[in-house]
């Protein structure tokens, strides 16, 4: 196997060997630096990196761990870089802000902890947007993450580094984090997986920015398989088990737009020719939605208001470095009554209950991940749909931060590409907790069509 395949081989499967000593971690780590090194500087994807000496040099550590019996557990030799959110001690913790450009932390989060004593070797952090606000990577830390399958495309975001690295076979595997989109929004314009779980089941501490309940951090990888792979380790908990299943008879709803969201006609195009794929696995495919026409309201004001609460006090030193749309985000919550967010959250559990209704009827929802393909980089965020006006600087992403509203296991999974080579995701969301189901049925659908399969040009 050539350096350049094995980057692309399966986490899971080059971990195997590792253990087996089919190969050195040493020989893996050397694999992906040097496609870190000849793609990295055109997809800015990967930040903060060590230095090529000291990431062989962890590797040989791995290697002397598993020639003595004592490698340490499933990621053992597998390179790794955290997504910069994530406090990870040796690597600055900027969350792609100016003014945190040499903060240090002086401890892990749980999360990092947990992929260090699986094995994994850290090697840096993936880029972000500001705060990990908005779904386009660019910052003035690091600048802007650039998408493989174009490069003159954004890679999406928050997780938009580590969509990116994964893509291009600069990393097997990555963390991700998802308030209101940010796994499934770079991994479909990235033609990768990203699985945002139900809410608990990774661990979420400690966290600057508490999500009530609407943020979650989940895995990301190359394929559904890699995917629950990872999630074994983040959670601590989760059991893998197979993922084959029948689906003859189980019931989908089927809504591309959501019951109306604008949705770029490249997308619908994509999404409308794998319904049928769906069909084809035996599922009762039923055109159908829940009711998510008072979701703005409660979304945004809890958005708002915990940006308020977590980011105001850096407001009154740093206003210019901060992003225009955080400032907003952030002034518009200092607004928000203690009324007005206990009545946003009571709107929020009636929805919840609407949605356990909806589940009774419907095993799964399919829709759009977003509702546009990757845009031009140089732009800080679309505008308008097909000549419809975006409100706000999310609102291009509904379909995203919607599904996030229902607190639903929801995965981007591959779905085809437009006619200009850009790919498209569909999302599928199951019910609250069911994780294996969703993740039963994009590695279904993954297989039936094989569109995760397809490199990109800078490949």
């Amino acid at each position: 196997m050539s350096d350049e395949s094995l980057c692309f081989d399966s986490a899971r499967g080059i971990a195997r060997r590792i253990r087996t000593r089919e190969i050195s971690a040493r020989e893996v780590m050397a694999a992906f630096l040097d496609r870190i090194v000849r793609c990295n500087p055109t997809l800015n994807a990967i930040v903060a990196r060590r230095e090529d000496e000291a990431c062989l040099a962890l590797a040989d550590e791995a290697d002397r761990a598993v020639a003595s019996g004592a490698a340490s557990g499933a990621l053992h030799g597998l390179p790794i870089a955290f997504k910069d959110l994530e406090p990870a001690t040796g690597f600055p913790w900027t969350r792609g802000c100016p003014f945190l450009r040499d903060a240090y932390p002086a401890d892990d989060s749980i999360l990092v902890q947990r992929l260090k004593h699986a094995g994994a070797v850290p090697i840096g952090k993936t880029n972000v947007p500001q705060f990990g606000m908005g779904s386009h990577t660019y910052n003035e830390v690091y600048g802007t993450t650039r998408n493989p399958y174009d490069v003159t495309k954004s890679a999406g975001g928050s997780s938009g580094g580590a969509a990116a690295a994964i893509a291009a076979g600069l990393l097997p595997i990555a963390d991700g984090s998802d308030f209101g989109g940010s796994l499934r929004n770079p991994a479909n314009f990235t033609n990768i997986v990203g699985f945002r779980p139900s809410f608990g089941l990774v661990p979420d501490a400690p966290n600057p920015l508490p999500s009530l309940g609407f943020g979650v951090k989940g895995p990301m990888a190359r394929s559904v398989d890699d995917v629950s792979f990872l999630l074994a380790v983040m959670t601590g908990r989760y059991a893998e088990s197979d993922l084959a299943r029948d689906f003859a008879g189980v019931r989908v709803a089927w809504s591309p737009d959501l019951d109306g969201l604008p949705l770029d006609r490249r997308v619908r195009r994509v999404l409308d020719g794998q319904r049928r794929t769906f069909e084809d696995l035996g599922c009762r495919v039923e055109e159908a939605c829940p009711d998510f026409s008072g979701v703005d309201d409660f979304f945004l004001t809890i958005r708002a208001a915990r940006s308020w609460q977590t980011l105001a006090p850096l407001l009154a030193g740093h206003r210019d470095e901060i992003k225009p749309e955080a400032v907003a985000e952030i002034e518009a919550g200092s607004r928000v009554t203690a009324a007005q967010l206990a009545e946003a959250i009571d709107r929020h559990e009636a929805f919840l209950d609407q949605m356990r209704r909806f589940h009774e009827r419907f095993e799964f929802l399919i829709c759009a991940v977003n509702q546009v393909p990757p845009f031009d980089a140089s732009i800080d965020w679309p505008h308008d749909i097909d000549g419809v006006r975006m409100e706000h600087y999310i609102a291009w992403m509904k379909s995203a931060y919607w599904i996030s509203a229902t607190f639903d296991p929801a995965i981007s999974v591959p779905a085809g590409f437009t006619a200009d080579g850009l790919p498209v995701g569909v999302q599928i969301a199951g019910r609250r907790g069911d994780d294996r189901g969703v993740l039963q049925l994009a590695y279904a659908f993954e297989q039936a069509t094989g569109c995760g399969r397809r490199r990109p040009p800078l490949a």
